[in-house]
């Protein structure tokens, strides 16, 4: 039902078009194109057109065709459509099937915003505020005594958001340098009065401010701070009150305490205290490293299924890139791009686009000043998958690293197929 076209040699955008009944400046538009000429093999384009959901459902203990088809508020034969080789007589507990649907997938989302520049910003910001339950505003950092402060001027995000409808949550990050630092988060955590200031200055800055939360990004945390980390939370929490506290974690699909990078989060200790909990599925493909997908679903999904032995599910976010890297090959060095920025890379030097099934993730390769470059990055369809995995885990929803990032794509797949959930009641 959700319609993605992949070019093919000889696409024209008018024959695409005509074909599916929508009109040009539609498809330019929705897909960021920079030109109606040009177009490139392998390209996905998002076609908006009036569709039913494609929802994902797991079968449970009693289900039957009828009972999903009053539920989902469609018909058995449309199921039975899109279920082509399932016997409905014979449906086993954990089998996935495919749901035609009026019903869109609702969630919570949460995009994160560096506050810089931002007077230019604040039109996008409002055009995509329908898509958006919070915006984290990455602001604030600490010293080595735990004194919270700003990194960048947030007024006029926080009042944006309150006027768009989103909630502000207070983003702070172990950052100093222009990096996380592990030395000073972990120096924080290892002294009392120092997790103290740390607490009653963050929330001193919530209230002045006027946010929702707070949205905890500290990262490296040394996994000898593991239980501090877990009393500042707790403290932080409790002064925060019916505030939401967001806190967002190392993805990992085991625990090992003693891993500098993933030891120090106790999934289950997190979740209970939090309201939200954010699991950070991006950077498989990490900047200094080899080209890979950034986010593949295959560990996407491991990690989600380790996460929920220990989070709820309505508790769980997991993170969405909006940006993909071009490294240069070898030694890796590495650029960030928006998705958009990326794509449209491709098309302007003519770069047919391959997709990776197992990771459905695009990606491509290309030379320049002799030097050998890959670009792996996000279209409509890997977030068309990611979004399936959101339905069949029944997760909160999502995060997305940072929406200055340009995908007009998601956006509108977003107007046509996400429900997104607002609590207003804290803007």
């Amino acid at each position: 039902m959700r319609l993605i076209h992949v070019v093919k040699s000889g696409d024209a955008l008018w024959k695409i078009s005509q074909k599916y009944g929508v009109s040009i400046q539609a498809i330019r538009e929705v897909n960021g194109l920079a030109s109606v000429d040009q177009l490139v093999p392998g390209l996905a384009l998002y076609i908006p057109t009036e569709s039913l959901n494609d929802r994902v459902y797991v079968i449970q203990a009693g289900d039957t065709y009828w009972k999903l088809a009053q539920r989902f508020q469609t018909s058995i034969q449309l199921i039975l459509d899109a279920n082509p080789g399932v016997d409905p007589n014979l449906l086993s507990i954990g089998q996935q099937i495919q749901i035609p649907s009026p019903q869109p997938l609702s969630i919570e989302t949460l995009g994160f915003l560096v506050p810089y520049n931002i007077e230019p910003f604040l039109p996008r910001l409002q055009e995509i505020s329908q898509h958006l339950t919070y915006l984290a505003v990455v602001a604030y950092t600490f010293t080595e005594e735990g004194y919270a402060y700003k990194q960048g001027e947030d007024e006029q995000v926080v009042k944006a958001s309150k006027q768009f409808g989103i909630q502000p949550l207070l983003c702070i990050r172990n950052f100093t340098g222009g990096d996380f630092s592990a030395e000073l988060v972990g120096s924080v955590f290892t002294n009392s009065v120092y997790r103290t200031n740390l607490v009653q200055s963050i929330v001193r800055f919530v209230n002045e401010q006027g946010y929702a939360g707070v949205s905890i990004d500290f990262e490296f945390v040394p996994p000898a701070q593991r239980k501090d980390f877990e009393l500042f939370l707790a403290a932080l929490k409790i002064e925060l009150g019916d505030r939401i506290l967001h806190v967002n974690v190392h993805a990992k699909t085991a625990d090992v305490p003693t891993n500098p990078i993933i030891g120090a989060y106790d999934y289950e200790i997190i979740g209970e205290i939090a309201d939200i909990v954010a699991v950070m599925t991006i950077d498989y493909g990490y900047p200094t490293g080899p080209p890979k997908a950034v986010a593949p679903i295959w560990w996407m999904e491991e990690v989600i299924r380790f996460a929920l032995s220990k989070i709820p599910a309505r508790k769980m976010q997991v993170s969405f890139p909006m940006y993909g890297y071009d490294k240069v090959i070898p030694g890796f060095e590495t650029s960030a791009l928006s998705a958009l920025d990326a794509q449209n890379m491709a098309i302007r030097r003519w770069l047919p686009i391959q997709f990776e099934e197992r990771s459905q993730s695009p990606h491509y390769g290309y030379v320049l000043n002799n030097r050998q470059h890959e670009v792996w990055f996000e279209d409509i369809r890997s977030y068309q998958a990611k979004y399936r995995l959101l339905d069949v885990y029944n997760l909160l929803g999502t995060t997305f690293w940072q929406v200055r990032f340009r995908f007009p794509q998601n956006w509108a797949f977003m107007d046509q197929h996400i429900n997104v959930m607002k609590n207003l009641d804290k803007v």
